[in-house]
């Protein structure tokens, strides 16, 4: 039976079972049944409905025969919401009835994906937290391994692997904040808009607001149950959270490579080859780096479905579940099998210092050397760049070369030139705000730790 029937009386079988999503939506049982408690607890309160005390322990009731199994979900039914208040009548008969007074499925979903969608965000938080923490005790461990940094996939300057995992420690802690604040627009409750205008019953929202946790009711009724900004608002931070996760991927297939062999994987998030038996893929990172995609895909499948829906509910907006599910289940088990891998991974740091040994990355500090006599940064640019090309006509690194081949382009490199190049001491050297030097390294360490530790919503 369906909760419109009365007014409808012949609908077709097709159609109940293209307009189905309780095979979706069954997940906010709980959530679905919080909400009904909450509202006939309000309904007692305002004594609109007599039996409210019965109503709420029979709910209570059946979402304890829902987690213990003894109650099976009907895959028949239309939606969780049906299934629920079917049970609910099945057990109290008449009484089970009243508890739809005052409110419609159309606040009804938008309250029960509100509540789902705050637990969701703390969880997908606590998993954020976790692996910053894991971040910051690996670039702490390895605080004194040099390696290149790169800008368009070339060997750039000197700095340190901390240096560089801290920087997706730093993308991650915004995602944080991005996460805290979808929480804090979404804060407002729906339910008592009802289908679109209110109701004349004498409900009381803030009650009801109050026992859902939320900070108040909506302010406007249509945009109540019409409002799919904080699905939209999950989705975009949970994008970004992946876009992150997929560059670091990147890095770490990268670095895994024979190319680099920066890094060793455990065996445990590596695959084989079918037919090469030497293989170990980086398989984890490239599954995190491809289920990017489905979560864009979903931002967008959700912002295609709203964006032409005049006001106030419409039923294209049942298909943002989908997409809402999907996205929060990839992003907590990639931040999952991530952690575990970054965790687990070995540093090559031999490795790193031969990369940094080669493509003169410390020729920005030989540049620098000059323009600190006082010649332009322009023309030291010039010197220096006509250094390299003599290094590589002679097949040598900066550090090699001569301190006559050195004169030969400018007569103010002395012997100093040698400490000014060494690799730890451009590392060193860098002394500004944020820099790869390990009193900054240690920094970052401390706001990033710090930012975590009292990180709470």
């Amino acid at each position: 039976m369906s909760l419109w029937e009365g007014h409808l009386e012949d609908i077709d079988d097709d159609v109940m079972k293209f307009s189905q999503s309780f095979g979706i939506d069954k997940r906010l049982y709980r959530e679905d049944i919080e909400c009904s408690i909450a509202h006939v607890k309000m309904l007692g309160k305002q004594k609109i409905i007599k039996n409210s005390e019965e109503i709420i322990d029979e709910l209570k009731k059946i979402l304890s025969d829902i987690e213990s199994g003894k109650l099976k979900l009907d895959l028949l039914c239309e939606d969780i919401h049906t299934f629920i208040e079917e049970t609910l009548t099945k057990r109290l008969g008449n009484v089970g009835k009243r508890i739809h007074t005052a409110r419609s499925r159309n606040d009804q979903v938008a309250v029960d994906l509100k509540l789902y969608i705050k637990k969701q965000i703390r969880e997908i938080s606590n998993l954020v937290c976790s692996l910053i923490g894991t971040i910051s005790n690996i670039a702490k461990k390895n605080i004194n391994v040099l390696m290149p940094s790169y800008t368009h996939l070339q060997r750039a300057q000197p700095s340190s692997f901390s240096h560089h995992i801290l920087a997706y420690a730093f993308m991650f802690k915004r995602d944080l904040t991005r996460l805290k604040n979808c929480l804090e627009n979404m804060n407002e409750c729906p339910l008592g808009a009802c289908a679109c205008t209110g109701t004349s019953y004498p409900i009381d929202r803030f009650f009801v607001s109050d026992e859902l946790g939320f900070s108040k009711p909506t302010d406007n009724s249509i945009d109540s149950v019409s409002d799919r900004d904080f699905a939209l608002e999950l989705l975009s931070s949970i994008s970004i959270v992946m876009m992150h996760l997929s560059r670091f991927s990147e890095e770490i297939i990268l670095w895994s490579s024979w190319e680099f062999k920066f890094i060793s994987l455990s065996d445990s998030y590596c695959t084989g080859s079918s037919i090469m038996p030497q293989k170990k893929n980086p398989d984890m990172a490239e599954l995190i780096r491809g289920k990017t995609g489905k979560v864009y895909g979903n931002l967008f499948a959700m912002l295609t479905i709203m964006k032409g829906l005049p006001l106030s509910y419409n039923r294209d907006m049942q298909e943002d579940k989908e997409q809402i599910f999907e996205s929060i289940d990839t992003v907590k088990d990639c931040l999952i099998i991530f952690e575990r891998m970054i965790k687990t991974m070995k540093i090559n740091p031999e490795n790193m210092e031969k990369f940094l040994k080669e493509g003169f990355v410390n020729a920005t500090d030989c540049a620098d050397y000059l323009a600190k006599k006082e010649i332009p940064f322009r023309d030291a640019y010039k010197v220096t760049g006509s250094i390299v090309n003599l290094c590589i006509s002679k097949n040598k690194t900066l550090e090699e070369l001569d301190l006559q081949d050195y004169k030969k382009s400018s007569d103010l490199f002395e012997e100093d030139i040698f400490d000014t190049i060494n690799f730890e001491n451009c590392v060193k050297n860098r002394t500004s705000y944020g820099s790869p030097k390990k009193s900054s390294i240690l920094n970052q360490i401390k706001i990033i730790n710090s930012f975590t530790k009292k990180y709470q919503i």
